[in-house]
């Protein structure tokens, strides 16, 4: 099967076929299948086109103009689909996301012409390359609410990514309820970056968010960053934290940027690293690192708890050892499978299973690519997010208003021309997924967030989500694909950017 550079659909699937016709949307339009995708989809379809489809009963009458959701697991594997556009449509998943992210597809495969909305007649065999398909949402150098976040959900779950990454403390600020240490919160979640105000989630916030994303099967991985990354735990207790080590780099760039440096007790308002550390000898340490793993798992059911573990400049070699290899088995002794960015590989005794996530860049510098090996050697796996590539609060160009460059210029066909299992000296097996991560410091709007992510996300979407050497896994087909989702995104209210290399369509 061949897919043609006008069937627009972001990640390319893995076998589809375009027919001549459409079939035309309207309120006759019926829906059959379990409330729940059904009701996504009505409701997709009716934000889009303002055209609202009925329900009916998955055993009633089929007769007439129908889109039909059903799932079967000898159709398509885990999170695959079969999708069918004639005279009706047809969608069969292999399991509960695989339907969802059928209807996901089919939303892109509507469009409008002079004879109003319909659905481009088509037939779609698809499934994923990797299990492990993320975003990261930094919601502490600045923060976002509750239904900021769910929008960013929605936008990214329709790429068909499945994890998100939640940035939940750092330097700034500490941005979830944790009951057993009340004043991370009452004290050390009133700022954001750059003095701007801070917020944190309540429980109950916190629960809300990982239901919307589990019901758009995105799993949340929240992360406590430890045990560098910790000023604003040092405002909230003290005896926690050692005293800032103020590094010529940090020095050197708060000056540049006329920021603040960081003062013992006081809420951080620049955004220079490594210079936190909590105390890695003090036994009271590992009492507060075990209160809070055991809090967040609590909320958490799925199956990760992110340590951290970056940029630990203020925290020498053999404490930072000590500290992840006791933290990473706490992670374990509360039923969770740790995660760590790559530089907790340096550790010899690091929980077996913990799996890495690999941030250095696409030619690994220093001791990077050893570090990211150890977490395979241990059992565990891999993670892609090399900074060059997928960092998506890079600059798009040198003079575009957010973002940064110390891992360099990132525009789209950067952003999409790498192979994540070229990346390191590891088994193909080894490398789990990829995921895009956005870190807050210029972004001080949920419009921001988005003039960083999009399109670029779309771009990862497709490296996690589409077969590596299928024809039209190419720059130039992507960016025509990619070029038809701009009215998509209009409708949603993305503020996404319009790249000058993507030759964008208004239909």
């Amino acid at each position: 099967m061949v897919l043609p550079h006008s069937m627009p659909l972001v990640p390319l699937p893995l076998a589809a076929r375009v027919g001549d016709g459409r079939m035309p949307v309207s309120e006759a339009v019926r829906v059959i299948g379990d409330p729940r995708p059904v009701e996504q989809l009505i409701t997709a379809i009716a934000e889009r086109t303002g055209i609202r489809l009925s329900r009916s009963d998955r055993n009633g009458d089929s007769a007439g103009t129908v889109i039909s959701l059903t799932i079967d697991p000898d159709a398509a594997g885990p999170e695959g689909y079969t999708l069918t556009v004639g005279e009706s449509v047809e969608i069969v998943g292999g399991d509960e996301a695989g339907l969802f992210y059928g209807t996901r597809t089919l939303l892109q495969l509507l469009r409008q012409d002079d004879e109003g909305w319909g659905f481009l007649h088509s037939e779609i065999s698809d499934a994923p390359r990797f299990e492990r398909r993320g975003v990261m949402l930094d919601v502490t150098r600045h923060f976002f609410t509750v239904a900021e976040v769910l929008k960013f959900i929605d936008a990214t779950s329709a790429l068909k990514f499945n994890h998100l990454h939640l940035h939940l403390t750092d330097d700034q600020g500490w941005r979830i309820q944790i009951d057993s240490w009340p004043k991370l919160t009452t004290s050390a979640s009133q700022t954001a970056a750059g003095g701007d105000p801070g917020g944190f989630y309540s429980k109950a916030e916190y629960r809300t968010i990982v239901e919307y994303a589990a019901a758009r099967h995105m799993i949340v991985i929240p992360e406590i960053d430890l045990p560098g990354h910790t000023h604003a735990i040092g405002v909230a207790y003290p005896e926690l934290v050692e005293a800032p080590v103020l590094n010529d780099g940090l020095i050197a760039e708060s000056a540049r940027l006329g920021q603040p440096l960081p003062v013992q007790g006081e809420p951080y308002l620049g955004w220079g690293v490594g210079h936190s550390s909590v105390r890695i000898h003090d036994e009271r340490t590992y009492g507060f690192v075990r209160d809070v793993v055991r809090e967040i798992a609590e909320l958490t059911p799925g199956p990760y708890i992110h340590i951290g573990g970056d940029e630990s400049l203020g925290t020498p070699q053999a404490d930072f050892d000590v500290f992840v290899e006791r933290a990473t088995a706490i992670v374990v002794e509360q039923g969770k499978i740790p995660i760590a960015w790559h530089e907790v590989g340096a550790a010899a005794g690091i929980a077996e299973g913990t799996i890495g996530q690999y941030w250095g860049k696409t030619t690994p510098e220093g001791t990077h690519a050893e570090e990211a090996a150890h977490f395979v050697e241990r059992g565990g796996a891999l993670i892609m997010s090399p900074a060059d590539v997928a960092y998506l609060d890079m600059k798009y160009s040198d003079d575009f208003p957010l973002g940064l460059t110390w891992a360099g210029v990132v525009d789209v066909r950067r952003a999409y021309d790498w192979e994540p299992t070229a990346v390191l000296d590891v088994p193909e097996a080894a490398i789990i997924g990829v995921e895009a991560p956005l870190w807050s410091e210029t972004t001080r709007t949920i419009g921001d967030v988005e003039q960083l992510v999009f399109p670029r996300a779309a771009a990862q979407a497709e490296i996690a989500w589409s077969p590596r050497d299928a024809p039209e896994r190419t720059w130039e087909s992507f960016r025509a694909r990619l070029a038809t989702l701009a009215p998509l995104w209009e409708t949603a209210r993305i503020d996404f950017h319009r790249a000058e290399e993507i030759p964008w369509t208004d239909r």
